[in-house]
């Protein structure tokens, strides 16, 4: 299938919906990014209305583009928003993609939106775009994340040592995880036995 249409698409389960974000999500994302604490190990921070605006421009930007598809993460029942995730590295001749730029809100950490939030996505990476690979990086220091990717069976691939630069000036090593095409059915199985707990 064409990609040509990647940046329009909204995915849904039961529980969550994504959809690409809008200008009209920045006040409800604006009040969950001022825990400080969703940042330390982000290469962007929401610590201010600046942040915040420079966050939104680049989102915003970004999917239009569709060099990067920003997905703003609902709770489909009430409509909450709960936070946001995204689709970057996109390579459609490659069949490549990653996830990444995942943030909730602190009540909705540990709830199982950001397991299901990547199963939409990978779902429809596999099944719909036919993707061949779909990538993670994060921090290698970021414990939580790195247990996260393992636990739906992404597997680890390597350090690529001082990657970019973080807030403050520390040079980040960033860590890789992917999942291919034929890991796919079984990783699906085991995010849906997980979800099930």
């Amino acid at each position: 299938m064409s990609w040509k249409n990647i940046n329009t698409v909204t995915l849904n389960s039961e529980r969550l919906c994504l959809r690409p974000i809008q200008a009209d999500d920045k006040s409800q994302l604006g009040e969950l990014a001022k825990d400080p604490s969703i940042w330390t190990y982000f290469v962007q921070q929401i610590l201010s209305d600046a942040d915040l605006e420079k966050f939104m421009l680049s989102a915003l930007a970004d999917t239009q583009a569709a060099t990067r598809v920003v997905f703003t993460i609902q709770d489909r029942p009430s409509g909450e928003i709960l936070g946001s995730m995204a689709y970057g590295n996109l390579s459609e001749l490659e069949r490549r993609l990653e996830i990444g730029w995942s943030w909730l809100g602190k009540r909705h950490r540990g709830t199982g939106a950001n397991r299901e939030a990547k199963r939409l996505l990978l779902q429809h990476a596999f099944d719909v775009l036919g993707c061949e690979r779909v990538e993670f990086k994060t921090d290698v220091l970021n414990a939580q994340a790195r247990k996260g990717l393992r636990n739906i069976g992404a597997t680890e691939e390597g350090v690529l040592r001082s990657y970019n630069y973080m807030p403050g000036g520390r040079r980040r090593d960033a860590i890789y995880y992917s999942i291919l095409k034929s890991e796919w059915p079984s990783v699906m199985v085991r995010m849906a036995e997980q979800a099930r707990r």
